[in-house]
């Protein structure tokens, strides 16, 4: 079953923007906030400046962070909001599945909702 929801309203982007706690790696960044409503599900928001690239750039950089976070899912906690920026001084060349999965294990475990039997396998 999926855990995941998507956040879609601009009042939901600033909520976790403006109250969450920053994690940044090399190439995105992660606002995360806990969501007290519903434990049992995550809400997953990704935001790309147009400024970075042209939109079929950021729409394949939008479906690598989707697909990246959907591999992780199951060994990440529920009850979070997350959204994912991509930096803007970060090389689109580098917009690679490999290193934004890398990136985001590396944010999941700083923020400590990454399951420890993950956390002791990649090490």
């Amino acid at each position: 079953m999926k855990k995941t929801k998507m956040l879609k309203k601009n009042y939901q982007f600033k909520n976790v923007l403006t109250k969450g706690k920053y994690y940044s790696g090399e190439f995105i960044e992660a606002f995360i906030k806990p969501y007290y409503i519903d434990n049992n599900k995550n809400f997953l928001g990704i935001a790309i400046s147009s400024k970075v690239c042209k939109a079929v750039r950021r729409n394949m950089i939008k479906r690598l962070i989707r697909e990246s976070y959907k591999n992780l899912e199951n060994n990440i906690t529920t009850g979070k909001e997350i959204v994912f920026l991509w930096k803007k001084k970060a090389e689109i060349i580098n917009a690679t599945y490999s290193n934004i999965e890398k990136d985001m294990r590396k944010i999941f475990r700083n923020a400590g909702i990454l399951s420890k039997s993950e956390y002791e396998e990649k090490q």
